[in-house]
């Protein structure tokens, strides 16, 4: 090793240091070429068949994503952020192919900027991209048709070739049991055709929607649902469509196992009036019911209490009872529905629900309490407009 005197400058010194460490670096390359690539690339074997439960997945995958959609709120832009990722907007999500006339069933929140601007039957709100058999994706304008806020559905119309056009099979969701296998199919944050598995984890759920309603009778799953895949399908083990999935229970914003799909019983009474008609004809009274907290103040606790009653209702015509006020402005109770052809009512939104069961024009028979005493009053049930 070479010797330096102390009057030597720094950049000596510096230069020394450098030299030393590059030497060191030299001795200690990395790589071992005393080995072959052939002495150290391991085996690759086969993968053989697919158990056969993994094989019946991905057939099911393979048959049913041509039925699954990417829907784009055309009234929304990705963007690209700081970072170079491209954020996909909130409006983006997936929808099923209903029918061979090109119909597509979606949420209603997926294209809900665009409905926001109360677009005409018809109106382009949409772009939907539709999976060909050869993995092309093809593009195509999604015509509204109609759309139902309170169910969070809503129906686009493709103009599309009927080789792309596949139908989804719709199954019952009537007869789900909890802790069956489920399949998720949709497009979260913009990854198209993405599969999820799980099981039906709850039934009867309460599904607090983006459209800001209650929707009853909800499929809870533990499948992974994230943004993106709103509108999309949720099918049984069979492949059939048992399924809107709409909501995720999350603080974080992704999915928390904790899913929830509108369930195919009220989707096949939703969809068909929206493709014939464009809105849904639902059946009640056209009588004003108090909300819970009006209820409460009231000392009302079980039941659904009638604030009006318009004059003109069926409902007047069948001696319904509002709430009023008496000679001192006491608060005189209206009539309070209890029950509906024996099923209870225990508050206004449990009402509703029960209306979901019925059409325009059934007969139903009101258990009321008037006063101190109950009165069963026979009613014709009317388009709800209240």
């Amino acid at each position: 090793m070479q010797q330096y005197s102390g009057d030597n400058s720094a950049d000596d010194v510096c230069k020394f240091i450098c030299v030393f460490l590059l030497s060191s670096f030299k001795h200690k390359a990395l790589g071992d070429p005393s080995v072959t690539i052939e002495e150290v690339t391991p085996p690759v074997f086969p993968s053989g068949s697919l158990f056969p439960v993994e094989e019946r997945i991905v057939q099911l995958f393979e048959k049913n994503t041509y039925s699954v959609v990417n829907i784009f709120d055309v009234t929304l832009r990705p963007q690209l952020n700081a970072t170079g990722v491209v954020e996909v907007p909130e409006g983006n999500g997936s929808g099923v192919v209903w029918d061979g006339q090109g119909h597509i069933v979606t949420n209603y929140h997926v294209i809900g900027n665009a409905l926001s601007k109360n677009p005409s039957p018809g109106q382009v709100v949409a772009r939907v991209n539709i999976l060909a058999s050869e993995g092309v994706i093809k593009n195509f304008e999604g015509k509204l048709i109609g759309a139902d806020r309170a169910k969070d559905l809503a129906v686009l119309k493709v103009e599309a070739s009927e080789d792309l056009i596949r139908p989804i099979k719709v199954g019952q969701s009537s007869s789900l049991r909890v802790g069956q296998q489920c399949l998720a199919i949709g497009n979260p944050f913009g990854f198209d055709h993405t599969l999820t598995v799980g099981v039906i984890s709850g039934l009867n759920r309460d599904i607090f929607s983006q459209t800001g309603v209650t929707i009853g009778g909800g499929v809870q799953t533990d499948a992974a649902i994230n943004p993106g895949n709103s509108g999309g399908p949720l099918l049984d083990s069979k492949g059939k469509l048992i399924g809107i999935n709409t909501a995720i229970f999350t603080q974080t914003g992704t999915s928390a196992g904790v899913g929830f799909a509108i369930p195919s019983s009220t989707v096949t009474k939703i969809v068909p009036q929206l493709i014939q008609f464009g809105k849904v004809a639902r059946a009640g009274l056209n009588v004003e019911i108090a909300p819970d907290l009006v209820a409460n103040q009231l000392n009302v606790r079980n039941g659904a209490l009638i604030l009006l009653v318009p004059g003109n209702s069926l409902a007047a015509k069948a001696g319904l009872q509002p709430t009023t006020r008496g000679f001192a402005g006491n608060i005189i109770l209206g009539d309070i529905i209890v029950a509906v052809d024996n099923k209870s009512v225990k508050n206004k939104a449990e009402l509703y629900k029960v209306w979901d069961d019925y059409n325009v024009g059934d007969k139903v028979v009101l258990k009321i309490l008037r006063g101190s005493e109950y009165v069963e009053l026979p009613m014709v049930l009317e388009e709800k407009s209240l």
